[in-house]
């Protein structure tokens, strides 16, 4: 069955069709919720938030533009919810670079261990760092989305930046220097 067929199912409250669109989406999603969640459980309960509005909001996709972008949207909207909700999201403004430009020799950094560098980080850099530069949102948007002023969007992106900077060249010091 087509993608449109499964969503028209869907529409009409079809269990199993919507069981087939979370087997087809999961796997993309739930990675979208690691990179806006603070532990694997949280992002198994984002993903799970997600797919209920996705199931609950379904009538509205018109299918105008990408069904797996309008999901995508639902994913980050819940995760950032979700944040919110926590009053974890205190991002103060600070005053750092304006962009703090790293290099990064792809033969000397991996991809794994970047992923774990960014999840590192603090949440409140976190969440604009992967808005900006994973997920392509403007500072405008973004400052929307968390609440929170361009300014501070910027900010705290400078400041996301120089700290993974400073654990690349760390890491490639001490590789340099045989210790790992």
């Amino acid at each position: 069955m087509s993608l449109k067929g499964l969503i028209q199912k869907c529409k009409s409250g079809d269990i199993i069709s919507q069981s087939e669109v979370y087997h087809l989406f999961a796997g993309k999603l739930f990675a979208i919720c690691l990179k806006y969640s603070k532990t694997q459980e949280e992002a198994e309960d984002n993903l799970q938030e997600a797919f209920i509005t996705i199931f609950n909001k379904i009538n509205q996709f018109q299918f105008k533009g990408s069904f797996e972008g309008w999901m995508k949207r639902i994913v980050i909207n819940t995760a950032l919810q979700t944040y919110r909700q926590k009053k974890v999201l205190n991002l103060i403004e600070e005053n750092y670079p304006e962009e703090v430009e790293v290099e990064v020799d792809e033969n000397e950094i991996s991809l794994d261990f970047l992923l774990k560098i960014i999840q590192e980080l603090p949440e409140r850099y976190r969440m604009v760092f992967n808005l900006y530069v994973l997920d392509g949102f403007s500072h405008k948007e973004i400052s929307a989305m968390l609440q929170i002023a361009e300014g501070t969007s910027k900010s705290n992106l400078s400041r996301a930046r120089l700290i993974l900077k400073e654990k690349v060249e760390l890491s490639q010091q001490q590789k340099n220097a045989g210790l790992f």
